[in-house]
């Protein structure tokens, strides 16, 4: 997990090594920092990507990919070696049936959005405003300038759910920070490569392709997956 949040602030450290003035910098530390990673290498993360320390050279790759059963996937990846992460990608797509795909074959499928997860606990919406019906909470997601939005439900193990909410990739940081101001809780922000249409599968098809997702998603070069399954 260190490897990626660290590859993902190098990267982001190239456009300015100071997350007031970089806000793709600001949403990498919050994520390294949401996981409890070591200041100094969050920091040692910031230098190699300004120049200020020796690395090697990251490179910032989007695969487009055939999932089983006709889904779509884009996956991220920051590597330091494009042919040693590219050999474990086709291992994990021989395993489940996948394949790679053409440049563009998969891409125009999706497109790029910010996304904000806005949480609901126990006093309320980020503990300020304990009295918000879901009205008043949505109000406050459409007066922020969001696109859109989802409500995420209540999970059986006792989570409180909340709402996922999109906006356009340069609105996203005026968003977030305006549903702050607003009182509500938001727990992420990232950008994320969003399905136009999604596919629905039988229950043992989405399964496979769910564990075909999380291997991806489990190899250290992989930043974000996404794919159209419903």
């Amino acid at each position: 997990m260190f490897t990626k949040l660290g590859n993902a602030i190098s990267v982001a450290a190239r456009s300015g090594g100071d997350p007031e003035m970089n806000y793709q910098l600001r949403l990498a530390i919050d994520k390294a920092k949401a996981a409890n990673m070591p200041r100094e290498n969050i920091e040692r993360a910031i230098k190699r990507g300004t120049g200020q320390l020796p690395g090697a050279q990251i490179e910032e790759i989007t695969y487009e990919i055939y999932g089983p059963f006709g889904t779509a996937v884009l996956a991220k990846v920051l590597t330091d070696n494009k042919n040693r992460t590219i050999s474990q990608i086709k291992s994990v797509l021989n395993k489940f049936g996948g394949k790679l795909a053409g440049s563009g074959a998969v891409s125009y499928l999706f497109e790029r959005k910010g996304e904000i997860k806005v949480g609901i606990d126990g006093q309320g919406v980020g503990g300020q405003s304990a009295n918000l019906g879901p009205e008043e909470i949505e109000l406050k997601i459409i007066d922020s300038g969001a696109d859109d939005y989802q409500k995420i439900p209540a999970s059986p193990a006792g989570g409180e759910g909340g709402y996922l909410i999109y906006t356009r990739p340069e609105t996203l940081k005026d968003v977030a920070d305006a549903l702050k101001q607003n009182g509500l809780k938001v727990e992420s922000t990232e950008l994320v490569f969003q399905p136009k249409n999604t596919i629905d599968l039988p229950e043992a098809e989405s399964k496979k392709v769910v564990d075909f997702l999380e291997a991806l998603d489990d190899l250290d070069e992989v930043t974000e997956v996404n794919s159209n399954l419903g």
